[in-house]
């Protein structure tokens, strides 16, 4: 098997993942997380058994000091070293040999290279943190700690270690200039993000200021971002990355006397395997380009949530970004790196993130990344640390075995535009809560291990949360339990859980759907974030033509106030530079926010109609619904390869690259055949 670099599972992620959350700056000022941040282990053992049949001649590259030893001799201690030119070789002889590395980086981590006619580092090597081992008096060493399988993604080459993991560049040029007052206004005709270059002379200084707007570039005195900079030779370049369409710059030299670009940083991907949507209707085509372009731009190292100001990995945020990606772009990798940057390290001692809820969707998220893909043993590794952050919940439920939230935990649900208190025991939360539960015990059994929930716990929760909540003279789920006191609020939050977790019986939707989620009495919903669930709830009960007009209404909405990319939050009712204020301050809204792309998962999942029915698509179903258009078409990427629809108000086309396909079509059943034209007359 080829050779790749290796290191403890996990460990890259939050090493790069404290890099990329430390990012954040608010008007030059460094702007750090406010949750844990773990790090690395500084000292790790790779170890694995080989049988060669002759002796063989190795070379070693490590990210960190090492010592090697071969069925428990040491080779000489080595130097650090980094690549191919600062690698070692040596020489093993014949026959059966256990083979172990220890490695020490306290500055990035642990990490070996090793490539041979048939000793290779790959997955299959097995590694612990070194913790552990206690000596006797004879010499010889206990407790060698626990060893799990390494963690590796695609470095493949002894001069590409983890640590020189980059995203891409390339150069683009503004579509604009403008001279204002004391300096020049630069438009890059889009939302983009990467590394602003001046060219000018030696010694010159510049003052910039980035904005999503024009109105935020302009504004220097509140504008949320900006940078101080001093060309060393004829040449500047900022040194992180910005978020911004419009960027005004001041220098003490003569206007004309520098030039502005940017390198626009990106994570690749491949056009010819990713989804694709297109059908009659201009509007919604650009929706979906906006969408797509969106999810680009807040899929990084990690899925993140806003480019501009937060820039940081949040669960909430991910948990969609996970969902749109599935047909977009179908990133496992990406996936998988966020899940595991967000989990850190043991011992637990918050939430994730420090929101409650988010740490409910990140169970919800693992659930996801396994029906997508069918990677069991990604949910192997994950496994101990879904349980002891499990336990963490647990230890946090009150005497009636309910979620509730603590002083030092954040309970979000959504930004809202009207009251709605977050005190005791909220309905939304013991759904979320629920669903964490019953996936802790749907892995179980796919694992095969004991679970820490019980059986016993989670139906008598199902059944606190109906016996409490469900109101039959509301026909809704209420709002909390605070005190002994409930609430009767009515909102949407409970109520479309209770629909796409598949707690709410046939009669509770139908009542549901009346009384909340089409009642115009009830207070909307005004961010993509809850949007997101809003219409997927609506699909979920058929009602895809009244999605469609939603879609058309709210994200054709920002588009017409000139949107580029899609935003935290959008409210009608606002105008102008309204749309720009969120926090308290004038620009404080993110203009590129990740779960503003949810059209992506929409028309992907619930108009193209394409789903897995077995993990990984071992089975699959193809349900298309027009939903008002005339015609559409489109690509679904999967782990199997894709899968092409086209469909009319006269015919239904699919092709797949494999089977396992069905087609549904007024509830009759097609079996889709591989690798031809599927065609079925309306």
């Amino acid at each position: 098997m080829k050779a790749t670099w290796i290191w403890y599972p996990g460990d890259f992620e939050v090493w790069i993942g404290n890099q990329f959350n430390n990012r954040r700056t608010e008007r030059g000022v460094f702007f750090p997380p406010f949750w844990k941040q773990d790090s690395h282990w500084p000292t790790v053992v790779f170890t694995k058994k080989f049988v060669l049949t002759a002796a063989e001649t190795i070379a070693v590259s490590a990210e960190g000091q090492y010592s090697m030893s071969v069925d428990g001799c040491f080779t000489a201690a080595t130097l650090p070293c980094r690549g191919g030119a600062g690698g070692s070789n040596y020489t093993i002889p014949k026959g059966e040999h256990l083979l172990s590395i220890k490695v020490w980086n306290q500055a990035t981590p642990p990490a070996i290279f090793i490539s041979g006619d048939t000793v290779n580092t790959d997955h299959s090597w097995m590694v612990t943190y070194e913790d552990k081992i206690w000596i006797d008096e004879n010499g010889v060493a206990h407790g060698s700690g626990v060893y799990v399988p390494v963690g590796c993604w695609n470095f493949n080459s002894a001069d590409t270690p983890p640590s020189q993991y980059h995203l891409q560049r390339h150069e683009q040029q503004p579509v604009n200039s403008e001279h204002i007052d004391s300096g020049t206004l630069y438009d890059f005709g889009r939302e983009t993000f990467g590394f602003l270059k001046i060219e000018g002379e030696v010694g010159a200084t510049f003052s910039v200021y980035y904005g999503e707007s024009r109105e935020e570039a302009l504004d220097k005195q509140h504008c949320e971002t900006l940078d101080r900079l001093t060309c060393a030779d004829n040449r500047c370049a900022i040194a992180v990355s910005k978020a911004f369409r419009f960027v005004f710059v001041e220098a003490d030299a003569k206007k004309d006397d520098f030039i502005v670009a940017m390198d626009y940083e990106y994570a690749p991907f491949d056009p010819k395997k990713s989804g694709s949507f297109r059908c009659n209707d201009n509007e919604l085509n650009r929706i979906w380009e906006v969408s797509a372009y969106t999810l680009d731009l807040t899929t990084r190292e990690f899925f993140c949530d806003g480019i501009k100001r937060d820039r940081w990995v949040w669960s909430g945020d991910a948990i969609q970004s996970y969902l749109m990606n599935y047909y977009l772009h179908f990133d496992a990798e990406c996936v998988k790196r966020t899940i595991r940057q967000l989990r850190g390290k043991d011992p637990v001692t918050a939430h994730i993130n420090t929101i409650m809820d988010y740490t409910f969707y990140w169970f919800k998220s693992i659930l996801d990344y396994y029906e997508y893909t069918g990677d069991k043993a990604f949910v192997h590794e994950m496994w101990p640390k879904m349980v002891t952050l499990m336990d963490y919940v647990l230890s946090r439920t009150n005497a009636d075995g309910m979620a509730e939230g603590q002083p030092d935990d954040w309970i979000f649900v959504d930004w809202t535009d009207f009251p709605m208190h977050k005190r005791g025991m909220l309905c939304f939360e013991q759904l979320l809560f629920l669903k964490a539960l019953e996936t802790m015990r749907f892995f179980a059994n796919l694992l095969s291990v004991p679970c820490p929930v019980g059986s016993d716990f989670v139906a008598a929760l199902r059944e606190k949360i109906r016996k409490t909540f469900w109101s039959d003279e509301q026909h809704a789920f209420l709002h909390a339990l605070e005190d002994g006191s409930l609430n009767t609020q009515v909102t949407k939050f409970p109520n479309m859980f209770a629909i796409l977790y598949g707690f709410a019986t046939d009669e509770e939707q139908r009542q549901i759907m009346e009384h909340v989620m089409c009642n115009p009495a009830i207070a909307p919903i005004t961010t993509p974030y809850m949007r997101f669930y809003e219409l997927e709830t609506l699909c979920m009960m058929q009602r895809q033509e009244q999605v469609m007009k939603e879609i058309k209404a709210y994200w054709g909405g920002m588009l017409h106030e000139g949107a580029t990319t899609f935003w935290e939050k959008y409210n009608p009712e606002e105008s102008g530079t309204e749309h720009l204020a969120m926090y308290g301050r004038p620009y404080g809204k993110s203009l590129c926010h990740a779960w503003g792309a949810s059209p992506l998962y929409l028309l992907g999942r619930y108009f193209l109609g394409v789903r897995p029915t077995k993990p990984g698509y071992e089975a699959y179903v193809v349900r298309p619904v027009l939903g008002g258009l005339v015609w559409m078409e489109g690509d679904v990427p999967t782990p199997r390869g894709t899968i092409h629809l086209s469909m009319n108000q006269e015919e239904i086309t699919v092709s797949s690259d494999f089977p396992g396909g069905t087609l549904i079509v007024n509830d009759r059943e097609y079996p889709i055949i591989a690798n031809r034209k599927n065609t079925i007359k309306l």
